[in-house]
């Protein structure tokens, strides 16, 4: 084996674990994190989105209030069809199936007891 061959299976075999050390699966933490940056971007406008603030649209509930009139996971195949609603105001905004996930799991967290 010549050594231009041998030092360049050395270096791919380096760089191939170098990048495998980045390639990770998305922690519960991103998730949510990133759920949260979708629903500021998205639903902030009229939602209430935290833990304490209030929604500015009348018709828009509060996030962390949700789980009172359904199971959260419902909302998956809202985010999956398009949420519509009686108030024509609410923008449709149909979520891929990664989106969803981080928007259920962002509002899983904000859920009163």
């Amino acid at each position: 084996m010549n050594t231009v061959y041998r030092h360049g299976r050395l270096r791919a075999s380096v760089l191939a674990l170098v990048l495998l050390g980045y390639v990770q699966p998305a922690s519960a933490d991103s998730v949510t994190e990133h759920g949260k940056g979708l629903v500021e971007v998205n639903c902030a406008r009229c939602h209430a989105i935290g833990k304490t603030d209030a929604s500015s649209h009348p018709d828009a509930p509060a996030f962390r209030t949700l789980s009172k009139r359904y199971p959260i996971t419902d909302l998956e195949e809202a985010l999956a069809e398009g949420i519509s609603t009686g108030h024509p105001d609410m923008p449709e905004w149909i979520a891929s199936p990664d989106q969803i996930e981080a928007i259920i799991a962002y509002i899983s967290t904000l859920q009163e007891p």
